[in-house]
């Protein structure tokens, strides 16, 4: 049986075979990686910068076409209300906006526009609460940046546990019991620009993005592939197996004496 199986026609089998399932299956996977990427979020249009009061209002949701928007807001920032987001970096993309290592704050500075209504502005990030980049600058000021939803989280409850002037989440609906006299707009503002300019680290913030839709045709592909895999084990099989059935028969034949084909039996002694 294993001569049979080490024939060179069955070598050559055996190493062509072998090419053929590593070949299939990483065209299989490739087109697998393929229909993965199609499904992952792309860039979506990113207007040029609209005042903020355009897209935020008090006591409605903004929409969900408004978020990440760029927008820009001119006002004055109300120092004494100023805020700080515990255990945050300086990404408002990180999972949850914290992470174990390199903690800080946000700065959150409500910002009063010119209708005497409140947007709250994320101005950047500290690694403590008395870093002298924490001072408020005084004047008018015009902030660019990105529009997001308030934050949805159980973290809201942490907020009571910390000290006063820190809050662990930014909430419009724990910003308006904070600042109880103020008319607060929905969503806050991350800057990533300010004139005139600040002095804090800018919190990162990424562009909107859009979901991508998934390309089936090369799901099917990938399952061809492997499909034309398996078969190539098919064949494969059914060629041994007919080899090494063919060579059983050979041995039988060769080791019947009845067989014609077989050795010749020896002659019958003559009579005396």
């Amino acid at each position: 049986m294993l001569r049979t199986l080490l024939a060179p026609r069955l070598v050559a089998l055996h190493l062509l075979v072998i090419g053929v399932l590593v070949s299939f299956t990483l065209l299989g996977r490739w087109q697998l990686g393929v229909f993965e990427a199609s499904g992952a979020p792309r860039p979506a249009p990113d207007p040029a910068p609209v005042d903020v009061t355009e897209l935020t209002q008090v006591g409605r949701y903004i929409t969900g076409a408004a978020v990440s928007r760029r927008v820009t807001a001119t006002g004055t920032y109300d120092a004494a209300n100023q805020l700080l987001v515990a255990d945050r970096v300086a990404d408002a993309d990180a999972p949850g906006g914290r992470a174990a290592e390199g903690k800080g704050f946000w700065l959150l500075t409500p910002l009063r526009l010119a209708d005497g209504t409140i947007i709250p502005i994320v101005r950047g990030w500290v690694r403590t609460a008395t870093d002298p980049a924490t001072a408020v600058p005084e004047g008018t000021v015009t902030v660019t940046g990105r529009l997001r939803p308030p934050e949805q989280t159980d973290d809201v409850q942490r907020s009571g546990s910390l000290p006063r002037g820190q809050v662990a989440i930014v909430s419009t609906a724990e910003l308006i019991n904070v600042w109880p006299t103020a008319r607060v707009r929905n969503g806050f503002v991350v800057a990533t620009s300010q004139d005139p300019p600040s002095r804090v680290t800018p919190v990162a913030v990424s562009p909107p993005t859009e979901g991508g839709g998934f390309t089936w045709r090369n799901l099917a592909y990938a399952l061809q592939w492997w499909i034309f895999a398996l078969f190539a084990v098919y064949m494969w099989f059914h060629f041994v197996r007919d080899a090494l059935r063919g060579q059983r028969e050979r041995e039988t034949k060769s080791a019947d004496p009845a067989d014609p084909s077989g050795p010749a039996a020896p002659a019958a002694h003559a009579e005396a």
